[in-house]
C-alpha cells in the first residue's frame, strides 16, 4: 500500500487548503479512509475519517470546517480544510482507519 499526501501549504488564519491522497494497492471505497495530522512536539490525531458505507467522522477541532471525502474512479481521498486556523498547523497524513506504514505526509502551515 502507498499513500502520498499533497495539497499543504502556507495559508493565512481564516483561508483554505484543499489536500489530496493519492492511494494505490487498496480501494479506498472498500477501506475505512482517515486523515491524520501531527502538530510540532505532539502526538499524530486523527482529524478526519471516511467508512467504506460512506459515513464520515470530524474530530470536535474541525467539524464544521473540514470535509473529507473520496473519489472512487481516481483512487484519491481529498480534505477540503476551511476556515483554517493557527492551530490547525501540522504534517497531515492520510492513511487506513486501522494504519499501514506511513507515507509522506504534507505540511499545513497557518499564520495568524
Amino acid at each position: 500500500v502507498q499513500l502520498q499526501a499533497s495539497g499543504g501549504g502556507l495559508v493565512q488564519a481564516g483561508g483554505s487548503l484543499r489536500l489530496s491522497c493519492a492511494v494505490s494497492g487498496i480501494r479506498v471505497g472498500m477501506s475505512n479512509m482517515r486523515w491524520y495530522r501531527q502538530a510540532p512536539g505532539q502526538e499524530r490525531e486523527s482529524v478526519a475519517s471516511i467508512f467504506r458505507s460512506g459515513t464520515t467522522v470530524y474530530a470536535d477541532s474541525v467539524r464544521g470546517r473540514f470535509t473529507i471525502s473520496r473519489d472512487n474512479a481516481k483512487n484519491t481521498v481529498s480534505l477540503q480544510m476551511n476556515s483554517l486556523k493557527p492551530e490547525d498547523t501540522g504534517i497531515y497524513y492520510c492513511n487506513l482507519v486501522a494504519p499501514y506504514p506511513w507515507g509522506q505526509g504534507t505540511q499545513v502551515t497557518v499564520s495568524s
